[in-house]
């Protein structure tokens, strides 16, 4: 399968799906996380077009590990605007060329406004993308299906109740590897906020295990929309 993967900052995939897409790239899926936001504002010192330039390095680190494509769309931090034409066009043209059997994104509801705007943008290019006449002059075929999308959890896991779980149990230690190569996150909260946030991405795997019988999981909800549902499982 080709699986699609659509973030909203760099290391927002490897909080919510990291042990997932490990998972499925471990299973000889093709895996593309896609970062919408650039993450240049995540920092109180160094300065935005550093620390973009330093996240995307991170980025690719971290996809590097589970031979995941990774792709920056480097949009500002807190200018990610799905009722805009670019950047729905720009996810179009991912959708079309990865042609993805199903995707992984935010939740609508989240806790702050890029990842809900993420998450209305992939719903709406997921859609635009079938159409044959839509963005046309960019040259690339429709993509045959409406992707089924899975919304991963929320940070810390809050109001978000799982209603399918993945056994990463096998790939925790992966995911906190790929967490890691966030350096520039982990070391700031670390030492500025006194955040140990591997064992924070370690506890919510733990807690979403807990609830699905699993040393670790994590959790997903389908979205419930037509044409999206299917029969099949996709999730590993």
């Amino acid at each position: 399968m080709n699986v699609l993967a659509v973030g909203c900052h760099p290391d927002d995939l490897e909080i919510g799906c990291g042990g997932t897409l490990a998972k499925l790239a471990s299973l000889g899926h093709q895996v593309t996380m896609v970062h919408v936001a650039n993450g240049d504002k995540g920092h109180k010192i160094i300065d935005p077009e550093a620390l973009a330039k330093i996240r995307a390095a991170e980025a690719k680190s971290a996809g590097e590990l589970i031979g995941a494509n990774v792709i920056g769309l480097d949009v500002p931090d807190l200018s990610v605007k799905a009722d805009g034409d670019e950047l729905v066009q720009e996810l179009v043209a991912v959708i079309r060329d990865v042609k993805p059997d199903f995707i992984i994104t935010h939740p609508p509801e989240d806790y702050m406004k890029d990842h809900m705007e993420v998450s209305k943008a992939v719903f709406d290019a997921s859609f635009s993308a079938t159409v044959p006449h839509f963005n046309k002059e960019a040259g690339q075929e429709a993509h045959h299906m409406v992707a089924p999308i899975y919304y991963m959890d929320t940070l810390a896991g809050v109001g978000f109740l799982p209603t399918e779980y993945v056994d990463i149990s096998d790939f925790i230690d992966i995911k906190l590897r790929m967490n890691s190569c966030h350096e520039s996150q982990i070391k700031w909260l670390y030492e500025h906020d006194g955040i140990d946030f591997l064992d924070f991405v370690r506890t919510v795997s733990k807690f979403r295990g807990l609830q699905c019988g699993a040393a670790y999981a994590e959790g997903f909800k389908q979205c419930q929309a037509w044409p999206r549902l299917t029969a099949a499982r996709l999730l590993p």
